[in-house]
């Protein structure tokens, strides 16, 4: 177990605004999840016929919102001492001393509690029960277990961020079909280069708080050829929903030109230098336009699907 060094006493004290709350809860990693859990809600509707009453389709979006929101808080809750340590994260909203570690724990758990209620309420006791585990796979079996202990933390924690566009499908129709779990899979073997991208400029951070990110514990050569693999292993994962029709010809032509970008991308950083103790500047800007792109990237596949399957734009391939 990794021992984390100590991090200042002394904290200054300031008073909490509505942005440290927000903050709390992650909003960035929020986006994302609201914004997957839609198109798997709006996809399984196209896909199975099934319509959803709109309220009670807000009210699901809102729980799960709520519920990233949670585990952010959580995650925030029992990271707050490394949190002080690393530069980029000191001036969150507990380590500042803006928000007391308590009131951040107390704030995730009514959160989760009122979003897992929501869900059932608006959808159905399935979806619930699939918030509940995403909320614990990410505030406690990634941040508790894996963060701390392993460098494949990101590999398997990846699962938590993937569940959403699952929880959609499942508040839908009740079920979780194959194209539901395709939608997890994309999200998950994304996760790891996207996320070692911002590693290899991170890289120092980890190491000065005792976080065995793969950089740190393999070695920037090592994380790039990773990313490089799992790039590759994302370009047939991405293009599976045109195969079983869950997807038509938007999708497919935005997931051919989104791999294309995503694996050049991996490629140049793998030639690069980044994560490398001589690496200059421009591999460093190389690797924050890969994490950047990657965000682009999954926002672009899942606009699509809405856009196939929300405003009828849906023809499939071999159909044109």
């Amino acid at each position: 177990m990794n021992t984390i060094p100590s991090a200042p006493t002394e904290t200054p004290i300031r008073f909490a605004t509505a942005r440290d709350y927000i903050e709390l809860m992650k909003p960035r990693i929020m986006m994302l999840v609201v914004f997957t859990a839609l198109s798997g809600l709006v996809v399984a509707q196209g896909v199975s016929g099934v319509t959803m009453n709109p309220v009670m389709a807000a009210i699901t979006i809102l729980a799960v919102a709520l519920g990233s929101g949670a585990a952010g808080a959580i995650n925030m809750w029992y990271d707050a001492d490394i949190d002080a340590i690393m530069t980029r994260t000191s001036v969150r909203p507990i380590p500042s001393g803006a928000v007391p570690k308590e009131e951040a724990l107390a704030l995730g758990l009514i959160m989760s509690a009122a979003s897992v209620l929501m869900i059932w309420l608006a959808s159905n006791v399935l979806a619930a029960v699939l918030l509940t585990v995403s909320i614990a796979y990410y505030g406690w079996f990634y941040t508790m277990l894996l963060k701390r202990r392993t460098s494949q933390n990101i590999v398997v924690g990846g699962a938590a961020g993937a569940f959403p566009p699952v929880i959609g499908w499942l508040a839908v129709t009740g079920t979780a079909p194959l194209d539901a779990w395709i939608l997890f899979t994309i999200i998950f073997f994304w996760t790891p280069p996207h996320f070692w991208a911002l590693s290899l400029v991170a890289h120092k951070e980890y190491e000065k708080a005792g976080i065995p990110m793969l950089p740190v514990t393999n070695g920037a050569k090592n994380t790039r050829l990773q990313m490089l693999f799992y790039t590759i292993i994302l370009v047939p994962i991405v293009l599976a929903p045109v195969v079983t029709g869950m997807a038509g010809w938007v999708y497919g032509v935005v997931g051919v030109l989104l791999n294309i970008g995503f694996l050049y991308f991996a490629v140049k950083v793998m030639g690069s230098k980044a994560g490398e103790a001589d690496a200059g500047d421009p591999e460093r800007k190389l690797a924050m336009s890969m994490f950047a792109f990657s965000i682009l990237y999954l926002f672009g596949l899942f606009a699509a699907l809405i856009v196939e399957r929300g405003f009828g734009l849906y023809f499939p391939v071999g159909v044109i």
